[in-house]
């Protein structure tokens, strides 16, 4: 578990090229990774954040939501009229 994330950066962390300062070095990385899974989940539909967890470290989740069988398609996979 690490440090989890600073409050005051929360708000950011998906946004393009932000990067979480630490303190003690240059962050790594260019601070594009979040801000294209926030790109991608959101053209699907979907919603990416972010929480502290109690113990230490942060918890990442995302929801896709899930497709809708087409009328014309029935359960068995058989075509309907």
């Amino acid at each position: 578990h690490g440090p989890g994330i600073p409050p005051q950066a929360m708000p950011h962390l998906f946004e393009p090229f932000y990067r979480v300062p630490n303190g003690r070095s240059q962050p790594k990385g260019l601070g594009l990774g979040l801000a294209i899974v926030k790109g991608l989940v959101e053209a699907h539909g979907g919603r990416v954040w972010v929480e502290n967890r109690a113990g230490g470290g942060a918890r990442f989740s995302f929801t896709l939501p899930l497709s809708a069988v087409p009328a014309e398609v029935a359960l068995d996979g058989t075509a309907t009229a």
